[in-house]
């Protein structure tokens, strides 16, 4: 398979960043003879150079580049660090074209929608940038406005990474290992979402709503009015960026109970809301004057379903407890796998990463890092595990960055196991709706309602021979003379049980022929009955000690 000729640069350039950085050759089907496929000896893969070659093929790419950052399981430690400052520090667009976009987009000028708004942008992004401005009545707030043109640029880029996944997944071992194709689908979804300011405005509500409990923890809302597919308005948080404390700022800082509550928010989002900010990474987290957290860029947002919920409350629990054999099995249970798939080698590899990890120090522990490690060895040895688990790993490993600067003493896996009572609890209260006991209930009166249909069409079954027992048997004869003792027992016991009832109704009768004063002929039906129950009983007994005589201890 060669890649099509459509975008040949786009393919070139790629194909050389797969060989320098992870000497992954595909550069003869995009196009590149030898001496444009050779390396200079100055080209060496030096990490930062990597995110400038991101950085200088567009906003995709840099966005890319940002997801890459968080993620310990692809890419070493120091492209990790690289890739960090692509989180924020991108090259702006000119303050006309922001002019533009509002105009098209709210249908009024700047200075008809806003009393004032600043040309310089506060922050610069991969798909957009933000500006600071007030409304009519003197509300701060901040106006983000989309890249122009980004839509057609991001479709113009996945038709390019969607071929050269398709070719790697089917020609490389790393590609079917890591599953490009899935991969780049589930990024072309978050970055659809994104693209979409109108979904972030409703995802800034729907959490703060979650998370109106946490008094320390503060969501900016949307102004709806003045929010479109390109253009989201939403109030200003006054404060710092938690990358940029000072020393002096930390010690005025109560970090440890803030630590604690962004965990805790975190683990409510995931465990019990079902909608969970998928983005924390340290750029995104500000630090207020009054004190609290303020979670910005809820663009990318994480699901999960009540039975997801409970699969991944049961694996951070066996993680924080150093339960080796629970993780494997809890991730066996919901992932996918292959005739390919090497489960013993998995199970072994979860048992080293965990030993190792109850050897670290505090400071090293990281509950994020361990999740994307157990996601990394599934992928190694064939297993599919769903992209929620992936997804829950990257952002708790930013969150665990977020709580070390803010308390280093901070553990995270002592703080799972305290707020795993309350997590339990929520679960059961938001389980336990009228509407689903009522379903419950529901549920059981079809199932006692239906039992007596359900058993009558069972024994019309029996009786007109319409039951059918496939067996597959190395021995039929074995087989055939079982079933004739079970026959034999079945008729014996149906004899007994007649003489029994029959010996019941002579009962009744009164005849000259008696035994110790009772009808005579109904006290030998139960003299027989009694004498073929107790043979019955006794070869039952023998043949079961012969049979365990002759099969021997097992």
């Amino acid at each position: 398979m060669k890649l099509s000729p459509k975008y040949l640069v786009r393919y070139q350039q790629i194909a050389k960043l797969f060989w320098k950085y992870g000497r992954l050759d595909f550069r003869k089907e995009a196009g590149l003879d030898e001496d444009e496929a050779r390396l200079d000896p100055d080209e060496e893969a030096k990490p930062e150079q990597l995110a400038q070659d991101l950085e200088a093929m567009g906003p995709t790419y840099v966005k890319l580049g940002q997801i890459l950052s968080s993620r310990p399981d692809l890419l070493p430690d120091p492209y990790l660090k690289a890739l960090a400052r692509l989180q924020d520090q991108v090259k702006p667009f000119p303050f006309e074209e922001v002019e533009k976009i509002i105009t098209e987009q709210l249908g009024v000028r700047i200075s008809k929608a806003f009393s004032k708004f600043d040309p310089e942008p506060l922050g610069s992004a991969s798909l957009g940038q933000v500006h600071a401005a007030a409304l009519r009545d003197g509300r701060p707030v901040v106006v983000k406005v989309q890249r122009p043109g980004i839509g057609t640029q991001i479709a113009e880029d996945f038709e390019v990474l969607s071929e050269i996944a398709e070719f790697l997944e089917a020609h490389t071992a790393i590609g079917k290992k890591y599953r490009f194709r899935m991969m780049l689908e589930e990024f072309r979804v978050s970055i659809r979402h994104e693209l979409n300011y109108e979904r972030e405005a409703q995802n800034l509500v729907t959490v703060g709503e979650n998370l109106k409990e946490f008094t320390r923890i503060q969501i900016p809302q949307p102004v709806l009015d003045y929010c479109t597919r390109s253009v989201l308005t939403m109030d200003a948080v006054s404060g710092r960026k938690i990358t940029a404390l000072g020393p002096l700022a930390h010690m005025e800082l109560d970090g440890a109970p803030l630590a604690e509550e962004v965990f805790r928010a975190y683990l409510k989002q995931v465990l019990s809301d079902g909608i969970f900010h998928a983005d924390p990474h340290p750029g995104n987290v500000f630090v207020t004057d009054s004190g609290k957290i303020a979670l910005l860029d809820l663009g990318m947002v994480g699901y999960t379903t009540p039975t997801m919920q409970e699969h991944l409350l049961k694996l951070l629990l066996a993680i924080s407890d150093g339960q080796s054999e629970d993780v494997a099995d809890i991730v066996l249970r919901i992932s996918r796998k292959n005739v390919e798939s090497d489960t013993p080698g998995f199970r072994t590899q979860i048992a080293r990463m965990v030993a190792d990890r109850q050897n670290q120090s505090l400071k090293d522990m990281n509950v994020g890092k361990a999740v994307l490690d157990v996601s990394r060895n599934a992928a190694e040895n064939g297993i599919m595990v769903p992209s929620e688990l992936t997804l829950l790993g990257k952002t708790l490993l930013q969150l665990d960055e977020v709580g070390q600067i803010l308390d280093p003493d901070f553990d995270p896996s002592e703080s799972i196991r305290r707020n795993t009572g309350e997590l339990m609890s929520r679960r059961m209260r938001a389980e336990a709706t009228q509407g689903s006991a009522l379903t419950t209930l529901l549920d059981m009166k079809e199932f006692v309602s239906g039992l007596p249909n359900r058993l009558n069409r069972l024994m019309d079954s029996v009786v007109n021979n319409e039951i059918e027992i496939k067996v597959k048997a190395t021995d039929a004869e074995v087989v055939l003379e079982g079933f004739q003792k079970i026959a034999n027992r079945i008729t014996m016991g149906i004899i007994l049980g007649s003489l029994i009832l029959g010996a019941c109704l002579l009962m009744q009768v009164e005849t000259e022929f008696q035994l110790g004063g009772y009808p005579g002929f109904a006290i030998l039906c139960f003299i027989g009955a009694a004498a073929g129950g107790i043979y019955l009983v006794i070869s039952i007994l023998m043949q079961d000690h012969r049979k365990r005589k002759f099969s021997g201890p097992r």
